[in-house]
């Protein structure tokens, strides 16, 4: 950084740049006459990329010099990665998403620092440049790669970065997503009876979620049963949705069932009345079934 007027202390300042490669004794100088000047640029034809100096930069004005700067450390420029990552292995995680893995690669002469790696995911019916691209940083060695089509076939390529650019890509490896899991639900999805105390839910089924109509947070029961029963306060409306799941990732959901809430007349059995939702009366429980219904 430039020093300020201010602060140069009479005329004539400039700067005085010392560096050295690191781990050498002499230093090499040269002189900036520029007050303003912030850069100085050091060209050898020979120097080998990614070369450590030991750099000080000093002031002085017509009166003679300050001091130096503290000595820090820089680098020349870095080439790109000259090897390609090794042991590339995928496997798929759902219909939408799979995981890759890989090796760090060999290199044999240290050329620069490797800041991360590019994961090109593209599908087999597709042109690899309008591949999918995920960065890693620094020493990551996998990542997940999302927003995938189900059961299709996929091609994956990892390559190293720094500043200089990417290196080689390595060989394509393959792997297929996992075949979505088609819904079950017909065209609808109907209560038949409702209680008060402990309604039962009949349908093939994986999940049931459900919560109070007046709150946000959900709560899930999953089962591999064609049936489960939840206890529910009998004064308070319920919205409830059925939704299969698999390896493959989730299914579509059910549509929303709202159970309202019962009055503490209908909790005792004592009548009974027909809404579009259900049927209420003195029976102990709540059937839902899978019936191709246009709507509830």
């Amino acid at each position: 950084q430039t020093v300020p007027e201010e602060l140069q202390n009479g005329g004539g300042f400039g700067y005085v740049v010392a560096f050295r490669p690191f781990g050498t004794v002499s230093w090499m100088q040269t002189v900036v006459a520029s007050p303003d000047a912030a850069r100085y640029v050091f060209r050898n034809e020979t120097l080998p990329p990614f070369s450590p100096y030991e750099v000080k930069v000093g002031v002085y004005n017509n009166k003679g010099e300050g001091s130096f700067s503290p000595v820090t450390v820089v680098y020349s420029a870095e080439e790109e990665p000259t090897r390609a990552p090794t042991t590339v292995l995928a496997r798929s995680l759902s219909a939408s998403d799979v995981e890759v893995s890989w090796a760090p690669p060999w290199e044999n002469q240290h050329k620069g620092r490797i800041q991360g790696y590019e994961v090109r995911c593209w599908r087999h019916d597709e042109k690899e440049e309008n591949a999918k691209r995920i960065r890693t940083v620094g020493n990551q060695t996998s990542t997940k790669v999302s927003n995938l089509r189900g059961n299709a076939l996929y091609h994956l390529a990892v390559r190293a970065y720094n500043t200089a650019g990417t290196g080689p890509s390595s060989a394509a490896v393959n792997v297929t997503t996992k075949k979505p899991r088609e819904s079950p639900w017909g065209q609808g999805v109907f209560p038949e009876r409702v209680s008060a105390s402990a309604p039962l839910l009949v349908c093939k089924l994986s999940q049931v979620l459900y919560r109070w109509n007046r709150q946000s947070s959900t709560s899930v029961i999953e089962t591999n049963k064609t049936s489960v029963e939840l206890s529910l306060p009998f004064d308070e409306d319920y919205i409830i949705e059925i939704k299969p799941f698999s390896d493959g990732g989730d299914g579509s959901s059910s549509e929303q069932i709202r159970i309202p809430k019962i009055s503490s007349a209908y909790a005792k059995g004592s009548g009974s009345s027909t809404s579009n939702a259900c049927t209420l009366s003195a029976i102990s429980t709540i059937m839902i079934s899978l019936t191709a219904r246009s709507s509830l």
